[in-house]
């Protein structure tokens, strides 16, 4: 049943592509943007956001990532600033009388008295009229109120203001809170030679220059830098990193296909008055292109590259699951989909694939290694799939961090979480790599070799004291800190067994302590959740058991299936969890997750106990 409902999702075209849960931050941001740009034809789009976001406020009058997300901070305080751009405070009252309560209490304000000063003089007041109504509030009330919340906002994100500032300056859009708490990016730096980037330290990672530079701007625009040097270097760097913003944009305007990246930077040009700016007008129209027929939008527009490798070696396990044509279909658009240029804005070498196959994709490391071993998965590898393949395997090599893990998408920028080494990527590009040996000429061999017993050295190291591991890109809610040790710990044992049944050495006990982990994690009922107790999922159910399959932990395996077929028997198995993470704390689900996850784990039990019934 479930290789069947995942070969039903391949669409006309021959590949899988998804579809990503609406989001209420992308909606919140995308509304922004287009109230900054403000055209009147865009009216119907933003009132229809703004109805979404009011159906799906949650009973604590906050906002999650997506409608099965609890409130968070940073989601909430952008909905609420999207009525206050779209100066509808008045027709949604209640909703955002609900918002700003909900803000109160997530953001631990002292009292009270002080969100309620901060709601007498924005709400109801469009951004144009705050400054009037600022004169009658009590300013010490108000500015505790903004600086109460800034602070918080700041907190989640520490060091990394990738999201912080962008969210305080959507704030100061929408007239909740004034510029001066909205931190400063040093967008000069964009003037730069990129090679110098990792170097200098930017406060945001490697995908985010155009927030650096379309953010930065915006800030000193509304508040002027007041140091005379430092306000003489900006106005000379404007008009260059502007033409470095216009020369990254991918062609449909979407920065990474990503809807808040784009809305960012589309409504700082915006407030700025430069609604015309060939990278604002790019940006609106990806933006109007992008919206859903309900109102909302996504995080991103798709993760097509992404869910076809994940499909590819989900149905693996099973020869005759795909036909000869559809695997050719296959082999040749992921062929396709690999760059073969330096990409121009990560500056990435030729060889990386990204998650998508439209222009605002990036190559990382998760999705490289992820084509690499969809392209064996297809079966025999000819003189086109071995030079990709080889290409590939060195763009993996030279993407290594000094530590000996993988970052995702630049090497070297491992000041910030989104740009550092991470065991879940470091697992992948192993299993790529080993799998990938027999096709290497022996001086890249040797270099493949080094390059796993660094990496397998970086593994020992962040292995944790309970024998998990913390992936970058998935997280849990339920877990402490969002992490999912579920997923970090399942991609690892699984590259472990592999690497192990290739002949790797590595040292036992790290896989033995990730086995354990694993047992223990898992619930009275069967099934696995992101940590032992909380709410089981199809997703995270699977993992566990695809990285147990075929050992000794049969017991843990079998209730397992038992706890995965009674979902599928039910129906229930087709509701996606919300536990990946896309940039920065933003939660997502992908529909076509448990689909593909379930058919890989039970896909591997029964393609080994059907060995091991061959060879009894």
């Amino acid at each position: 049943m479930a290789t069947e409902a995942l070969l039903a999702e391949l669409t006309t075209a021959g590949h899988w592509v998804g579809e990503l849960s609406s989001s209420a931050l992308s909606t919140a941001t995308a509304v922004v943007a287009l109230a900054q740009v403000g055209r009147e034809a865009d009216g119907d789009l933003i009132r229809g956001g703004l109805r979404w976001l009011a159906q799906n406020q949650n009973a604590d009058g906050g906002w999650g990532d997506t409608v099965k997300s609890k409130s968070n901070i940073s989601t909430t305080a952008l909905c609420w600033a999207a009525f206050g751009a779209a100066r509808a405070d008045g027709d949604f009252a209640e909703v955002v009388a609900r918002a700003r309560v909900c803000l109160e209490w997530v953001a631990h304000a002292p009292s009270r008295a002080v969100f309620g000063a901060l709601a007498e003089t924005r709400d109801g007041a469009s951004p144009a009229s705050v400054s009037r109504a600022e004169a009658r509030a009590p300013r010490p009330a108000r500015e505790g109120a903004c600086a109460t919340l800034a602070a918080a906002i700041a907190a989640r994100y520490g060091k990394d203001r990738t999201f912080s500032v962008p969210i305080l300056m959507t704030l100061a859009l929408g007239g909740r809170i004034g510029w001066e708490h909205v931190m400063r990016l040093p967008f000069e730096l964009a003037a730069l030679p990129h090679q110098v980037f990792g170097a200098v330290r930017l406060p945001v990672v490697s995908y985010a220059l155009p927030a650096l530079i379309a953010i930065g701007q915006t800030i000193h625009h509304h508040r002027p830098t007041r140091n005379p040097l430092a306000r003489l270097i900006r106005e000379l760097v404007r008009a260059k990193t502007l033409r470095v913003l216009e020369s990254i944009q991918p062609e449909n305007g979407g920065f990474l296909e990503a809807t808040p990246l784009t809305s960012f930077v589309t409504m700082s040009l915006a407030s700025m008055g430069l609604a015309e700016h060939p990278v604002a007008r790019k940006g609106a129209e990806f933006l109007r292109a992008s919206a859903r027929a309900d109102g909302s939008w996504a995080i991103d527009t798709n993760l097509a590259t992404w869910v076809t490798t994940l499909a590819i070696q989900a149905l693996a396990p099973q020869p005759g699951a795909l036909s000869p044509e559809q695997k050719l279909t296959l082999r040749a658009w992921l062929l396709g989909q690999q760059y073969r240029t330096e990409h121009r804005a990560t500056h990435a070498a030729p060889g990386g694939w990204a998650w998508t196959d439209l222009p605002g994709g990036v190559p990382d490391a998760d999705d490289t290694a992820g084509a690499l071993l969809a392209l064996l998965a297809l079966g025999t590898v000819d003189g086109e799939t071995r030079l990709a393949g080889v290409a590939g395997v060195r763009w993996l090599l030279g993407l290594q961090n000094g530590d000996g893990g993988i970052p995702t998408f630049c090497r070297g920028w491992g000041a910030l979480p989104f740009d550092r080494s991470s065991p879940d990527l470091t697992a992948r590009t192993l299993r790529a790599w080993s799998a990938w040996l027999p096709q290497l000429d022996e001086r890249m061999k040797a270099r493949t070799q080094r390059a796993t017993a660094r990496a397998l050295r970086f593994l020992a190291k962040t292995q944790r004291a309970d024998g998990s591991w913390l992936p970058l890109w998935f997280g849990n809610e339920h877990a402490p800190d969002d992490g999912n040790p579920l997923y970090g710990t399942a991609k690892v044992v699984l590259a472990l067994r592999e690497l192990r049944d290739r002949g790797i050495a590595f040292p036992e006990e790290m896989l033995r302590a990730g086995m354990r982990w694993l047992v223990a994690a898992q619930n009275d009922d069967g099934g696995w959740s992101g940590v032992r107790g909380g709410p089981a999922s199809v997703e995270e159910t699977a993992l566990a058991i695809k990285a147990l399959a075929g050992s000794a932990e049969v017991a843990a395996v079998d209730a397992g299936v038992g706890w995965l077929t009674a979902r599928i028997e039910s129906g229930a198995w087709r509701e996606p969890a919300p536990i990946g993470f896309y940039f920065a704390k933003l939660w997502y689900y992908e529909r076509l997750y448990p689909l593909i996850f379930a058919t890989a784990a039970l896909g591997r039990v029964a393609a080994l106990d059907s060995s091991s019934s061959s060879s009894a």
